[in-house]
C-alpha cells in the first residue's frame, strides 16, 4: 500500500542519514595541557566556541559546597579586559548568544556567534581561563543572583525530589550533594577560597576547547595558539573518588515538601559509572520502561489501570556513580505501596524472561534516532564532543557509541535488570505534602 512504501522510504532515509552521519574532528594539546577538538562543518556561517572544565559539585569540600555553580556565575563577572556587566552586551552586539551549565562532575561554557566572530569567541574564553576578576564585589553580587535562583527552584512544586535521592543514596561520595549548595557554606567562605578554588581547577590542563562549525582548520589552529597557547598549565588535579559500599537492604525515606499537593513515590538504585557498558544496559531498560506513552509503565499504570497520573525511569549517568531513578504520582485514592509493586512487576518481567524481539526492535530504533538527533546541531555536537573526551578520552564515541548500544543483545538486557534493580539494592523515597506530615 501506499501507507507502507511512505514509511519504507522514511525507514530508508533514516538509514542514509544515519550511515552519512560520521562526524569528522581534529584533537590535539597545547603545551599547557589544554585539550582541542576542532570540528568543520560549513554548511551554516555559524560557529560554536565552548569550553569544559571538568570540575563540579563533586569536587567540593563538604562544608564548601556550590562552589563550581557559583563559580559558573562568577567568570561571567568581567576579566582584566573586560569590564564589569560587559560580557553579555559584547556577546550580544556580535549577533552572538552564550550560556554555561554546570552538573555533579563538570562546568560548560559556550558561545555561538556567526562564523566571522571566531576569534571575539576565543578571545572571550581564554580571558575567562587567563585572568578573571576576582573580587568582593563580584562575589557579593552573585551569592544574591545565586539565592534567588536556589528560592525558585525549591519552590518549584518537586523541586528537591532529586536533592533527597541524592542525599540519601549516597553515604560517603560527594554526590549527596546538590549541585546549588548551601547557601551558609558560600556565605563563610573568603574571598581566598574562592581565589584558590579558581588557581586549582580553571586552568588549562583541567578543560577542554571545542570549537565547532563554519572554521578552516589550519586558521582556527593558529588563533588557538594565539590566544591560548601562553596560558599558564595549573598543578595536576588530584581527584579524591569516595567508593560507595553496595547496597544490600532497601533505604527507607520520606520528604516533604510544601509546594504540592500530590505526593510521589521514588525508588532509586546506585549503579555503574557512565563509562561502563552496564550503564548503557540501564539506559535501554529506563527506555523500554519509560519513554513516551506506548512504555510498558505508562500503558500499563497510567492508561489501563489508571492509578496514576504519571510514571517515569530515568538512568542519570554521573561519571563516577549512577542513579536508576523510578517514580510515580499516585491517582486518586491509589496508595505509594501499589504503585511500587505494579512498578516492580514490569521489572521482574524483565528479570525473568526476554524482552519480545518487536520491543527490542523498537528499542534500537528510538536509539538510531535519538543519536541523529544528537548530531544535528554544530552546539550539540560541540557538547558531545566535550563530554566524550571528559569522560571516556574517547572522543571518537560521538560516531562509535551507536554500536555499543546496536551490540546490547536481549539476554544482556535481562542480566543488567537482575544485577541491579532488586528491591534489597534500592532507596525508597516517599515525597510528601507538607500537609500530611
Amino acid at each position: 500500500t501506499m501507507k507502507e512504501y511512505a514509511f519504507y522510504l522514511i525507514l530508508s532515509l533514516l538509514f542514509v542519514s544515519v550511515q552519512a552521519q560520521e562526524v569528522s574532528f581534529t584533537e590535539y594539546d597545547l603545551d599547557n595541557g589544554l585539550h582541542v577538538i576542532l570540528h568543520q562543518d560549513n554548511a551554516a556561517p555559524v560557529i560554536t566556541t565552548s569550553v569544559l572544565y571538568h570540575v563540579g559539585a563533586k569536587d567540593e569540600l563538604a562544608d564548601r559546597t556550590g562552589f563550581a555553580h557559583f563559580f559558573e556565575h562568577l567568570l561571567f563577572e568581567g576579566t582584566k579586559n573586560i569590564g564589569r556587566g560587559e560580557w553579555f552586551s559584547i556577546v550580544s552586539s556580535n549577533g552572538g548568544k552564550n550560556n554555561a551549565f554546570t552538573s555533579n562532575d563538570y562546568t560548560y561554557y559556550y558561545e555561538v556567534f556567526p562564523s566571522n566572530s571566531l576569534e571575539l569567541g576565543l578571545w572571550l574564553e581564554s580571558e575567562r581561563m587567563l585572568h578573571p576578576v576576582i573580587n568582593q564585589d563580584g562575589i557579593d553580587t552573585q551569592k544574591d543572583v545565586i539565592k534567588e535562583e536556589k528560592k525558585v527552584g525549591e519552590e518549584r512544586p518537586y523541586g528537591k525530589v532529586l536533592d533527597q535521592v541524592q542525599e540519601n543514596l549516597f553515604i560517603n561520595h560527594p554526590y549527596k550533594k546538590t549541585v546549588i549548595g548551601e547557601s551558609d557554606h558560600l556565605d563563610a567562605a573568603s574571598l581566598e577560597e574562592f581565589i584558590a578554588f579558581n588557581k586549582k581547577y580553571y586552568v588549562p590542563n583541567n578543560a577542554i576547547l571545542v570549537v565547532a562549525g563554519d572554521i578552516q582548520i589550519d586558521a582556527t589552529k593558529k588563533m588557538i595558539a594565539d590566544y591560548f597557547g601562553a596560558i599558564p598549565r595549573g598543578a595536576d588535579v588530584d581527584r579524591v573518588t569516595e567508593q560507595e559500599d553496595p547496597i544490600t537492604e532497601a533505604i527507607e525515606a520520606k520528604a516533604y515538601d510544601s509546594n504540592i499537593q500530590i505526593p510521589m513515590i521514588v525508588t532509586a538504585y546506585r549503579t555503574p559509572s557512565i563509562k561502563s557498558r552496564d550503564s548503557k544496559t540501564l539506559d535501554m531498560i529506563s527506555t523500554y520502561l519509560s519513554d513516551g506513552n506506548s512504555s510498558k509503565l505508562y500503558r500499563k499504570v497510567v492508561d489501563e489501570k489508571k492509578m496514576a497520573l504519571e510514571v517515569g525511569a530515568i538512568n542519570l549517568s554521573l561519571e563516577d556513580h549512577s542513579m536508576y531513578i523510578i517514580y510515580g504520582l499516585p491517582l486518586g485514592e491509589t496508595s505509594l505501596e501499589s504503585i511500587i509493586s505494579e512498578i516492580d512487576e514490569e521489572v521482574v518481567k524483565i528479570q525473568e524472561d526476554l524482552i519480545s524481539e518487536k520491543d527490542y526492535q523498537k528499542l534500537q530504533n528510538k536509539f538510531e534516532t535519538n543519536f541523529v538527533d544528537s548530531n544535528s546541531s554544530v552546539e550539540g555536537i560541540a557538547n558531545s564532543l566535550a563530554e566524550y573526551y571528559a569522560f571516556y578520552k574517547d572522543t571518537n564515541l560521538i560516531n562509535s557509541e551507536i554500536e555499543i548500544y546496536r551490540s546490547i543483545s536481549r539476554e544482556e538486557i535481562q542480566a543488567v535488570a537482575k544485577k541491579y534493580l532488586n528491591p534489597n539494592q534500592r532507596l525508597v523515597l516517599d515525597y510528601l505534602p507538607e500537609s500530611s506530615k
